[in-house]
């Protein structure tokens, strides 16, 4: 039998030592953000993707081997552990498979078939189901068990429970089951029809009459119809061919020469299948098929997150943050560059074309007071009014001042919470989601760490994922990116803090307190003096953690403190000192670790290729934001309205989502446009995430547009807009 190393690494397609590596890095308490940064030569740079993916494989192969072994032990002490039994479940791969075998051993609720036992028919089962030659005719051999006093009145009532027994004894057999579930998987079909004969027209219209190849059904596909039938609008089912599935079952039960009880043990094996097994593997096929989908969709989720968290900040300017709405009115609020709030108001420029010019009188005020360079508004109820007026206003300012329209989602959740009211215990709960918006742009990262984030909605049916796992999903891609940037452990916030690799709620705001009672920290080293943050928790957040203020440039870079002396090393072997880096003296440093050699030079530092690759990368670049590479937000100072769209019309987009059939863009009106599948390049993809990610800036061409419904269709294929005119 593999081991897990050996199974993992032919999945991952990894060396089985930097595997085990990562297993006992993982045992050890290491951090997922850790062990891709600092312990690379261990697993061969996996990125930290790969090592969750690992993590995630570990934990369901340690459960199954431990269900292994609760089943082989429930099974002997019944006594009826083989030799073989064992060794089948030893090599079962799946749950499924150790739980089919288990299920002829498993304490079963009362059935048809004990009660058919209790009733001393399991003889006459056994006798009909052996069949061959000599085998006796089953109403004659029916007649021997009638027994009143057990139930048996008459020779058919025997023949019946001895039916229920064969059935679930074809029932529980594994190698029937899986071989059914084969056939499902590959010929059976996901069907929805509307549970109402005169259906309305709603969302779920694609789906009033909807087949699809189980094995080929798209996952958005089975989330729609799993929403449909909860909400009663739909009704679903998986159908194969009644025949095809009970082939396997018929050419496993009967045997040859054909016998006067054959008959009799086909009919037992199509009730089995009927009443049995085929509601079950039915029920199993929906459960994989939204187990699947739901996988697929948190996946996206992830995928979608990340780049939303890792938008380029626009720091350094003073921003105004616009919290559009009606009856409440649109929410101001002005920060400066840090964020720190300047001013707050309330306008109301829904309420008529009087209150809205007061609203821009005052909100220009604002911007000339405070020298105001971006707005930032939210994209929920009331939006485009407020980009109208918004447009309006930042006309009088000559190019001066643009506008952003920022994803708004959590805002909400965000104000309300204990967080918020902590942060700003002055402000009303509306004027706070304001600020977040503000705050938004300059630093998405930071700003959106205090959120929820299965709030944020970059996804699709986020409400109906398995929340924990979605949870546990998300989470993940917040450390990734929280680490990837670093934190400044002198500004950041306790929800930021709590990110970092190696803290938690409690170090967090530890850490917080301590430079409050004592000030800014001034070295890396500072942070051990922080209460119960201790020698391991020190070396999974130290390298994520910066110091601007120190005086050893290395302590605002990602150079771990146990490559200090190897960075000081190499700087040796290259002619370089420490002022050097401060002063960014560096040009020709990897020309000079060239003409030296990056194995000799590693070698003589005591550290790994990738290790020292990563050093050299730090030195050249001390502060570095990952975030300065990514296209930059798309500043504004027009609009559009959905009614100003043509055919061929050429746009420049944000992308706000990307979901299996497609990508959603804001392209300035409001309504984002869809651009499907088929629409974004020339070549096949398989999934839009293969070409696109939330926060890319693109141009795009207004393909359809449906007014009434609004709709907006847009293309990425000039050329074949051009075909089609």
């Amino acid at each position: 039998m593999q081991t897990i190393a050996q199974i993992l690494s032919a999945e991952l397609e990894k060396k089985e030592e930097h595997v085990q590596n990562v297993i006992t890095l993982l045992d050890e308490g290491n951090t997922v953000p850790f062990i891709a940064r600092y312990r690379k030569e261990m697993h061969g740079t996996m990125d930290d993707q790969t090592i969750r993916t690992l993590a995630d494989r570990l934990q369901y192969l340690r459960n199954l081997e431990a269900r292994r072994q609760e089943v082989k032990k429930s099974i002997d002490g019944q006594g009826k552990l083989t030799e073989e039994l064992a060794n089948a479940i030893d090599e079962a791969t799946t749950l499924a498979e150790v739980e089919d075998l288990y299920r002829p051993y498993k304490q079963k609720r009362r059935t048809r078939a004990t009660v058919a036992k209790e009733k001393g028919l399991e003889p006459l089962a056994e006798i009909l189901f052996a069949q061959g030659e000599g085998c006796p005719r089953p109403l004659e051999e029916a007649e021997k068990y009638i027994d009143e006093e057990k139930g048996v009145k008459t020779a058919e009532e025997a023949l019946a429970g001895a039916s229920d027994i064969i059935a679930e004894k074809i029932s529980d057999d594994a190698e029937i089951r899986k071989r059914v579930r084969e056939l499902y998987l590959r010929w059976a079909d996901l069907v929805s029809v509307a549970a109402k004969k005169d259906p309305e027209d709603t969302v779920y219209r694609n789906y009033y009459s909807f087949v699809a190849q189980v094995d080929k059904v798209q996952g958005h596909q089975v989330l729609a119809v799993n929403r449909g039938e909860r909400e009663e609008v739909l009704k679903v089912s998986v159908e194969i061919n009644r025949d095809v599935a009970l082939e396997p079952i018929v050419r496993s039960v009967l045997k040859k020469p054909v016998c006067a009880a054959t008959q009799f043990v086909r009919s037992a094996a199509e009730d089995a299948y009927d009443r049995l097994i085929a509601p079950s593997v039915q029920r199993e096929i929906r459960s994989l098929l939204t187990e699947e989908a739901n996988e697929g969709a948190i996946g996206q989720f992830a995928l979608n997150l990340k780049p939303l968290l890792m938008q380029p900040p626009v720091k350094g300017f003073v921003t105004m943050g616009l919290d559009p709405g009606y009856r409440m009115g649109c929410k101001v609020a002005v920060v400066d560059g840090t964020g720190k709030v300047l001013d707050t108001t309330v306008v109301y420029p829904t309420y008529g074309e009087k209150q809205k010019k007061e609203c821009i009188e005052k909100l220009a005020f604002l911007i000339k007071k405070h020298k105001v360079k971006h707005i930032a508004i939210g994209n929920g109820t009331a939006s485009r009014e407020t980009e109208q007026m918004t447009v309006e206003l930042i006309g009088q300012f000559r190019g001066e001042v643009s506008y952003v329209i920022v994803n708004e989602a959590g805002a909400s959740v965000y104000s309300a919470s204990e967080l918020a009211a902590k942060e700003f215990p002055e402000f009303d709960v509306n004027l706070r989601s304001a600020v977040s918006i503000a705050r938004r742009l300059q630093d998405p990262l930071a700003e959106l760490v205090k959120i929820d984030p299965k709030s944020i909605g970059v996804g699709q049916y986020q409400h109906d994922m398995p929340q924990a796992r979605l949870g546990e999903a998300l989470d993940g891609v917040v450390e990734d990116c929280v680490n990837a940037v670093g934190v400044d452990v002198n500004t950041a916030s306790a929800p930021l803090l709590t990110r970092v690799a190696g803290l938690n709620a409690g170090t967090a705001s530890n850490i917080v307190k301590y430079r409050e009672e004592n000030g800014s920290f001034t070295t890396r080293k500072q942070i051990l003096k922080v209460p119960k943050l201790g020698a391991k928790a020190f070396e999974q957040c130290a390298g994520f953690l910066r110091v601007p203020e120190s005086k050893n440039v290395l302590d605002n870079t990602s150079v771990h403190p146990e490559s200090y002396e190897a960075a000081e090393k190499l700087l040796d072997l290259c002619g370089y000192t420490l002022a050097d880096v401060k002063a960014g003296k560096l040009k020709d440093l990897n020309d000079r670790l060239s003409a030296y050699g990056k194995e000799r030079a590693a070698a003589a530092c005591g550290v790994g290729v990738p290790t020292l690759t990563d050093v050299v990368g730090e030195l050249l670049k001390p502060g570095r934001d990952p975030r300065e590479d990514l296209p930059a937000p798309l500043l504004r100072s027009d609009v559009l309205e959905i009614k100003d769209l043509l055919p061929g019309m050429e746009l420049r987009g944000t992308v706000r989502n990307v979901i299996d059939f497609g990508a959603f863009v804001d392209i300035g009106v409001h309504q984002d446009g869809l651009v499907h599948i088929s629409q974004i390049c020339n070549k096949f993809i398989r999934h839009p995430s293969e070409v696109l990610s939330v926060g890319d800036v693109v141009t795009v061409w207004v393909k359809e547009v449906d007014e009434k419904k609004k709709r907006i269709s847009l293309t990425m294929r000039k050329e074949k807009l051009n075909e089609k005119k």
